[in-house]
């Protein structure tokens, strides 16, 4: 009996030295010092944080409601944090007082809140942080908890908020630091519901029924269609280690997050601080969820971010690019070895829908070559290249192609109806298949307008009436 009761209290004891060892862990970091957080706007991450103490970090955080671009010709009303969409990047670390102030712009028309899911409290801080239309909020939080965390609006309708752009990503940083990287950046995904079609031209309002339907008419990375493609690329040079801070503001869909070309060596997994996964494909990111990834880049060339469910990235807007520069590597790619022509589709002709809708009626030749240069590169760059210059052997060129300017009216047939079968372009003979592409009549003769007008070719220009003639002659 008596050694079961001393057995008892040296557990008692244990327990209780135990408690205490980890409360003065907890407590040994002392909060030093105060400093303004830094705020960056998509893709770029602020640096790594190299202090080894907590301090007091201030964060200014305006909302606006601006109208911005969604695509080539299309605007929105968006509702922001700090004038992007997505919203500014924070940066703090673990055991951090935040101290934050949201001010909302006087120009507003909403009231706006703001919750971080790196808060523990009420809300996020969303009961605390409701700010009318020319007035400003405070509240402070404790960064308990390291990780990669969503925040959003919460002001009701939540969804509406959330729709409209107000959302953005919150890194707080593990005490210890995360491993060093070359290069960070900062990819957020989330979908917009337009009263008009994809590619529809001029402002767009919100539309609730598509809302809840969950059928979006774009699916983007950071705000809009192309915000990371071309000249607004990242970039890496070969041998760099990679980090992409992958958020998804939903409102609705899931994200299946994939580069094309490169595998990710780690995946922090929902946004936690270990890398629970080597070797991943694609991953999955949550609405209002987030991921980090991992990966040195081992060759030169442009490799592609997507949503893999995969008409998101291809017709809706999904889509970015990580440019790399340096030298080859044929040990691990090889570069084209042999081009050969592949055509599984057979010989017949097909359709195929288009992504670009029918585009507001243009006044004049300028007008029809402006809309036309959205339909080309929506439906017929990726075949004849954005130069016209095509692909010998494959797709005929549109620069100085005989086979187009001597009848332009035998072209609206082919845009119209397909074709199929052997033609001969400036002296070459090509022998595959144009499927017709369902577009307007408005959408043909601008099209047109711009390839003949475009790549060095001579003026021309085609007419809607023009295309209806030979859709009703067919």
């Amino acid at each position: 009996m008596k050694t079961l009761a001393t057995f008892g209290w040296k557990l008692l004891f244990s327990t209780v030295l135990v408690a205490t060892l980890s409360l003065t862990a907890c407590q040994t970091e002392t909060l030093s010092g105060e400093e303004q957080g830094v705020l960056t706007t998509a893709p770029t991450v602020p640096a790594a944080i190299t202090r080894n103490h907590p301090t007091k970090v201030i964060i200014e955080l305006e909302t606006t409601e601006e109208v911005k671009r969604l695509a080539d010709g299309v605007e929105y009303t968006f509702w922001t944090f700090g004038g992007e969409v997505p919203g500014k990047f924070i940066r703090v670390r673990e055991g951090d007082l935040v101290e934050f102030h949201l001010n909302n712009h006087p120009t507003s028309k909403m009231p706006h809140n703001i919750d971080l899911h790196a808060v523990t409290g009420p809300g996020g801080g969303a009961a605390s942080s409701f700010t009318a239309p020319g007035k400003g909020t405070t509240f402070s939080f404790t960064a308990t908890n390291p990780g990669l965390y969503v925040y959003h609006c919460a002001t009701a309708p939540v969804g509406m908020h959330v729709a409209n752009g107000m959302y953005g990503l919150i890194l707080v940083e593990p005490k210890e630091g995360l491993p060093p990287v070359d290069k960070e950046y900062y990819v957020m995904q989330s979908e917009f519901y337009t009263g008009g079609q994809y590619g529809d031209a001029g402002l767009q309002p919100f539309d609730m029924s598509k809302a809840l339907l969950e059928t979006p008419d774009y699916v983007v990375f950071n705000g809009s269609v192309g915000s990371m493609t071309g000249d607004n690329a990242i970039t890496a040079e070969v041998g760099d280690r990679i980090r992409l801070y992958v958020g998804n503001g939903g409102p609705n869909l899931v994200s299946s997050f994939h580069v094309i070309g490169e595998i990710f060596d780690l995946v922090y997994t929902e946004g936690g601080t270990i890398p629970n996964q080597k070797n991943v494909q694609t991953t999955l990111v949550p609405a209002g969820g987030s991921a980090i990834v991992e990966f040195t880049v081992d060759v030169p060339g442009t490799f592609i971010l997507v949503d893999h469910s995969i008409f998101r990235a291809f017709n809706k807007g999904a889509l970015g690019m990580l440019t790399v520069h340096g030298d080859e590597n044929e040990a691990i790619y090889s570069g084209l070895q042999e081009e050969t022509v592949y055509l599984p589709e057979g010989g017949g002709v097909q359709e195929i829908q288009a992504d670009t809708p029918p585009a507001p009626v243009a006044q004049t030749k300028q007008e029809r070559m402006e809309a036309g240069a959205r339909v080309y590169a929506a439906n017929c760059a990726a075949c004849h290249q954005p130069a016209g210059e095509g692909i010998s052997g494959a797709f005929p060129p549109l620069a100085g192609s005989d086979y187009l300017l001597d009848d332009p009216t035998r072209a609206i047939g082919t845009i119209v109806n397909g074709l199929s079968g052997e033609i001969t372009v400036n002296g070459e003979t090509y022998n595959g298949v144009m499927p017709g592409v369902r577009l307007s009549n408005e959408d043909v003769a601008n099209v047109l307008t711009f390839v003949l007008n475009s790549f060095g070719n001579s003026d021309g220009e085609v007419t809607p009436a023009d295309v209806a003639r030979v859709k009703s002659s067919h």
